[in-house]
């Protein structure tokens, strides 16, 4: 089993990877002896990588991706699912292009502070500019952001990020816990006040919510990525 530590570690090497890409160290991180974290959406990104450079070991592990995204079938699910399937063979690759855009970096464009987020992808290189960003003034190098082929632009909301909080205290087997959390979410500040409420002595739940949340906003990013046509990568 993954201890505290080791978890903490494990999800640290495994980003490493995956932003890397570096696909023969995401199959000998999935091939350790410890139980893979349901990061499964970070997890599939590192699989697809591995596939993409025929990694030793990347088949059977993408397999069991696959399986465990299509059981799991939160948002962006499918479509990771379908993308891992296409590049093994065992199934058609979704006709999206592929757009080599940091999903977590996207996330934050396309969700909370509707004050602070939102921005635009450049869907010629993938990346992603926030709105605070532009609007501090571009200088002579940036790009012409009126160019409407090019760019793809996006307004923030935190209605999702709200609804994870909600879905993931269901999670929380301390039911006397678990209705502190429900208090902390009433009003402004719910976010901050949440996790300042998990970060007291209770930091196993802060990291399984920072990777609850992690993969729902990946899934989401991902999912809204196909809907106006790409995919990750250059795979």
């Amino acid at each position: 089993m993954v201890t505290r530590m080791d978890r903490r570690e494990w999800l640290r090497q495994l980003r490493g990877a995956v932003y890397r890409g570096d696909g023969a160290e995401v199959v000998g991180l999935l091939r350790t002896d410890t139980e893979p974290l349901p990061v499964w959406q970070l997890i599939g990104d590192g699989a697809a990588i591995a596939l993409a450079q025929q990694a030793d070991g990347a088949r059977p592990l993408a397999a069991d991706c696959v399986a465990a995204l299509r059981r799991r079938d939160w948002i962006g699910d499918a479509e990771l699912a379908d993308q891992i399937d296409g590049l093994a063979g065992s199934g058609p690759m979704p006709l999206l292009r592929p757009l080599a855009v940091d999903l977590d970096v996207l996330s934050e464009i396309l969700e909370g502070d509707p004050l602070t987020a939102g921005g635009a992808l450049d869907l010629h290189t993938g990346e992603v500019w926030p709105r605070s960003v532009i609007d501090e003034g571009a200088d002579d190098e940036a790009p012409d952001f009126d160019d409407v082929d090019r760019f793809r632009w996006v307004d923030g909301d935190s209605r999702d990020g709200y609804r994870d909080m909600i879905e993931f205290i269901d999670t929380v087997p301390d039911e006397g816990f678990a209705d502190r959390l429900r208090v902390t979410i009433r009003g402004r500040g719910a976010f901050r006040r949440f996790a300042d409420t998990l970060g007291r002595g209770r930091e196993d739940e802060l990291s399984r919510w920072f990777e609850f949340a992690g993969e729902r906003k990946r899934g989401r990013a991902r999912a809204w990525l196909a809907d106006v046509g790409y995919r990750v990568g250059g795979h």
